[in-house]
């Protein structure tokens, strides 16, 4: 069947009345219960026998009864009527932001700190909505927001907003950098490691076309205090390259929330000077209406706050937690 050509022209209000009729077996129960009065009903019913080319109801003195034809369209009609309400309903939900589909990317780092609570959150408050995670360092994620592949990204160290004029970007979060060492390094029996203190060190470090701003401002760190880093080893992955560090690979700079990795060979201490940070963003397409997104930075707010107190209390700890940035809400700009 052809839907334009061969669809069934059938008003909705002809079904209800039939369906409401075919449980009521009575025009005046029927007409009561539909709030209007007899001669309408009966007119819509003769409109749908009309349609169907013979009677539904076998019209008696004093009884009502279904003709084989109308039970043969009864489910139907009710299957029509049920599809309708829900589909109804579920566009309420989607076009409100209740329901739908959000396809989130997120740096692995971002599963240490903020990621597991503000999904835990919104699948709260958002029951019937869809969540498609992906896990991808930063470039494929401003690649997927470009392609369309994905709906959100949560990025470390993101482009400024002049460089990726399509996509708009909030912090979410500020760490520290952490000194990630060998257990049996020389300095890590010390508190806090000075970074010029790793110059002859080998690095292990992410590619830097995988994450072009946050490899900079590690390097940058490290000429900072005097040298170029010497990398020996690439690696995608924050977990792996705390696994090459604890083979005796190398030393690395690395965020704050990495020491929640948990090797028995790595060790993490406080860098000096201590000053630099490194951010965490949320980042989205200016265009897209899917108001699933504005419920997930709703929910990153919140989040953001409630992981802000517990950063700012940890700052007298040897490793202080990640802290918050205090407006989260505040969309970035000019970021380094």
């Amino acid at each position: 069947m052809t839907w334009d050509t061969d669809r069934p022209k059938l008003p909705l209000p002809q079904l209800h009345a039939f369906v409401v009729l075919a449980e009521e077996l009575h025009f005046g129960h029927a007409a009561a219960r539909l709030g209007i009065a007899q001669p309408p009903l009966s007119q819509q019913i003769r409109r749908l026998e009309e349609k169907v080319g013979h009677a539904l109801f076998d019209r008696g003195p004093g009884r009502v009864t279904l003709t084989p034809a109308g039970r043969a369209l009864l489910p139907a009609a009710r299957r029509a009527l049920t599809g309708l309400a829900d589909g109804l309903a579920r566009a309420r939900a989607v076009g409100s932001g209740r329901a739908g589909r959000l396809r989130i990317g997120f740096a692995a780092s971002v599963a240490l700190t903020l990621l597991p609570g503000v999904l835990r959150d919104f699948r709260q408050r958002f029951p019937d909505a869809r969540l498609d995670i992906h896990e991808m360092t930063t470039a494929p994620q401003l690649d997927a927001l470009r392609d369309r592949t994905i709906d959100v990204g949560l990025l470390r160290e993101p482009p400024p907003p002049p460089d990726e004029p399509e996509l708009d970007f909030r912090t979410v979060l500020s760490e520290p950098f952490v000194a990630v060492l060998p257990a049996a390094h020389p300095l890590a029996a010390q508190r806090a490691v000075r970074i010029a203190e790793l110059a002859d060190e080998p690095f292990v470090l992410l590619p830097r076309v995988v994450g072009p701003r946050l490899h900079d401002q590690i390097t940058g760190l490290c000429e900072a205090a005097g040298f170029t880093p010497r990398i020996a080893q690439h690696a995608v992955e924050w977990q792996t390259v705390c696994a090459l560090v604890e083979a005796g690979l190398g030393v690395s700079l690395a965020p704050a929330s990495i020491r929640r990795i948990r090797l028995r060979g790595v060790t993490f201490r406080r860098i000096d000077p201590g000053t630099a940070r490194t951010r965490v963003a949320v980042a989205w397409r200016r265009d897209d209406r899917n108001p699933l997104i504005g419920a997930l930075l709703a929910t990153l707010g919140q989040g953001a706050e409630a992981a802000g107190g517990a950063g700012r209390a940890a700052e007298t700890a040897s490793l202080p937690q990640p802290s918050l940035t205090d407006t989260p809400r505040g969309r970035m700009r000019g970021v380094p």
